[in-house]
């Protein structure tokens, strides 16, 4: 592992985007989000994607000159139309959309179509916290790898779930899962890293233990909770894909196998505002004295601490703020052939 400055990989991600043929400022936008993915610890989104959407829009599968807008709303919800443009750029802009709804409604709901694979979900949700309201956020993903519950037909993908709650003095609760056991994203960072699956992410179609992430293909992702997780990824999918006329089901685009195809995701992000229900400042006090009060309170027998939702990645963007983001050897020689492909300078250069 090679440890990068924030900046740099910042900087790297936007030169390469922009050679590739993003506007200069949409390049800027879509580096600083994905740079934040990496800050907080998730690996599966940040740098790590750069080759694959670098090969996305050079296949002309992504519209590098998009007319993102409202295409139907009332005063507390709206539609928007990504017309396939990065999915971070048409995120940032529905989470404006939500957020201003809530300023003046209390509430807003955005829900998304024609969009692309976004980053995290945490990334999201948590622009509301910035006015002091509640974010949530769904989405569809951008492969199927989980079957109906007692099936083995991939018909649904880890469709995550996000919601952000700002505290006072503690960090915010940040919950931030997929309705598998693993997004389908640490299968893939396993495999670049030749590490090994714990049990319990994936099974083959035989029910047997796929520890393998180079065979992730013979097999899928096991649902959080059993058919409770299966329950969550088809109604987490109605409310950000089939209500807003994006991908669900047999109609999701696999875009780690397909370049071209408009992906259709479907994504949506909710704005609450705190004090159409309190005063900001004393929820926020509240949500730390919780906080707080489970972290104190008694462990089993073995558990060094007990964590809240969001305290991991805290610690994490913490400590990668300051000795900066890791970077494996096998990601590193493919982000050095991706900047020789496009004639910028590569990430230690910069």
């Amino acid at each position: 592992m090679r440890r990068f400055p924030a900046a740099q990989i910042e900087a790297f991600i936007a030169r390469a985007l922009a050679a590739a043929g993003l506007p200069e400022a949409d390049a800027r936008e879509v580096s600083l989000l994905m740079t934040r993915a990496d800050l907080r610890g998730a690996d599966g989104h940040g740098v790590f994607r750069l080759p694959q959407y670098v090969r996305r829009i050079r296949a002309g599968g992504i519209n590098l000159h998009p007319d993102i807008r409202v295409v139907r709303e009332t005063a507390a919800t709206a539609l928007v139309d990504g017309d396939n443009a990065m999915g971070h750029l048409v995120m940032r802009f529905a989470a404006r959309v939500a957020m201003d709804k809530a300023e003046r409604q209390g509430i807003g709901w955005v829900g998304v179509r024609r969009s692309n694979h976004a980053g995290p979900a945490a990334l999201y949700a948590s622009m509301p916290l910035e006015r002091d309201m509640i974010g949530l956020y769904l989405a569809v993903g951008n492969a199927n790898h989980l079957p109906p519950w007692g099936g083995v037909e991939l018909l649904l993908s880890t469709n995550p779930v996000a919601v952000a709650i700002p505290a006072l003095d503690e960090p915010p609760v940040i919950l931030d899962m997929a309705t598998t056991v693993a997004a389908y994203g640490k299968v893939k960072t396993a495999a670049q890293r030749g590490e090994t699956m714990p049990e319990g992410w994936m099974i083959d179609a035989e029910g047997r233990p796929l520890t393998d992430p180079q065979r992730a293909e013979e097999g899928f992702l096991l649902p959080i909770g059993g058919y409770k997780g299966y329950g969550l990824a088809l109604v987490f999918g109605l409310l950000a894909g089939t209500l807003n006329g994006a991908a669900m089901g047999r109609d999701v685009v696999d875009f780690n196998k397909d370049d071209v195809t408009g992906t259709n995701t479907g994504q949506t992000i909710v704005a609450v505002r705190i004090d159409a229900f309190e005063e900001p400042k004393e929820f926020k006090r509240r949500v730390d004295a919780l906080a707080r009060d489970l972290r104190a309170s008694k462990r089993m027998r073995g558990v060094d601490r007990i964590r809240i939702p969001g305290d991991g990645s805290h610690a994490t963007f913490l400590e990668r703020s300051q000795r900066g983001i890791p970077v494996n050897d096998t990601l590193l020689g493919q982000l050095d052939r991706l900047a020789a492909s496009l004639g910028v300078d590569p990430l230690g250069a910069s």
